[in-house]
C-alpha cells in the first residue's frame, strides 16, 4: 500500500506482540513494537504512528494510564486489548478516550477489521477537519464555540477544552441533528459506522465523557437530554462562524 499507516504494537507479551507486528506487517502495514509504556512514549515521540494497539494488563503502567497519559497530549487512535470481559472494564477504556477494543483470545482478522475501521473514521474526521481549517469554520451553540478544524471547545471564559476523536466524532452528530432525537442505533450508525459492536452502553458513556465538556451540571443536563425509551436530543440553537 503507499504510504502505509504506522501501527505501534504494544504488549508485555512478547509472542503476542510478535506475532500481532507480523500479521500487520505482511498486510502491508509499517508496524512498530513496545513491550510498555517506557518503550512506547520513545517511540512517540520519534517516530509518532497513526494507531497504538495497546494491551490493558501489562506491568509497571497499565495500558490505561498509557492511555491518559496519551490522551493529555495527544489524539492518536488507540485500540485496546483486554483479557477482562467486564462491561466496566471495557467502559473504563472508553472513558478514558480509547477508540474501540477487543477481548483476548482475538481473531488477528477482527483486529485488521477494527484497525482499518478506526483509521477510516480518523482519516474522515482529519479530512473533513481540514476542509474547515481552510474556510476557518467555527460553530457556536449558547456561549461556546467549537474549533471544528482544532477539535476544541472555547468556552465564553476563553477557557479551551480539547475533545478526543470519539467525543468529536459524537459532537459532530449532534451538531448536525440539533433538535432531533437520536437513537442509540443511530448514533452508533453516525459515530462507528456500525463497526464497533453494537453496544448501547458505548453510547451511553461516550454521552456521559462529552457532557462532563459541554454541560455547567453534567448529572443534570440541559444540552444533551436524555429521552427515556428514544436516545438522547441535543436542544441548543447552532450556528455558524
Amino acid at each position: 500500500m503507499e504510504n502505509p499507516a504506522h501501527i505501534a504494537v504494544v504488549d508485555d507479551h512478547e509472542d503476542i506482540r510478535e506475532l500481532v507486528g507480523r500479521y500487520l506487517g505482511e498486510r502491508g502495514y509499517r508496524v512498530s513494537v513496545a513491550d510498555g509504556g517506557d518503550t512506547l512514549r520513545k517511540l512517540v515521540e520519534a517516530d509518532a504512528p497513526d494507531l497504538i494497539v495497546l494491551d490493558i494488563m501489562m506491568p509497571g503502567d497499565d495500558g490505561l494510564e498509557i492511555c491518559r497519559e496519551l490522551r493529555s497530549k495527544s489524539q492518536i487512535p488507540v485500540i485496546f486489548l483486554t483479557a477482562m470481559a467486564e462491561d466496566t472494564d471495557r467502559i473504563i477504556g472508553l472513558e478514558i478516550g480509547g477508540d474501540d477494543y477487543l477481548i483476548k483470545p482475538f481473531n488477528p482478522r477482527e483486529l485488521l477489521a477494527r484497525i482499518k475501521a478506526v483509521l477510516r473514521r480518523t482519516q474522515q474526521a482529519v479530512s473533513s477537519s481540514s476542509k474547515a481549517a481552510t474556510l476557518g469554520k467555527r460553530l457556536r451553540f449558547e456561549d461556546k464555540i467549537v474549533d471544528v478544524a482544532r477539535h476544541e471547545i472555547i468556552g465564553s471564559d476563553g477557557v479551551t477544552i480539547s475533545l478526543s476523536n470519539a467525543e468529536f466524532r459524537l459532537l459532530s452528530v449532534f451538531l448536525k441533528h440539533p433538535g432531533t432525537i437520536l437513537s442509540r442505533d443511530q448514533l452508533l450508525d453516525l459515530t462507528s459506522g456500525r463497526t464497533a459492536d453494537v453496544w448501547d452502553r458505548t453510547i451511553d458513556n461516550q454521552v456521559s465523557r462529552l457532557r462532563r465538556k459541554v454541560e455547567e451540571d453534567p448529572a443534570k443536563p440541559t444540552l444533551i437530554k436524555t429521552c427515556w425509551g428514544d436516545g438522547y436530543q441535543f436542544t441548543a440553537e447552532v450556528e455558524s462562524l
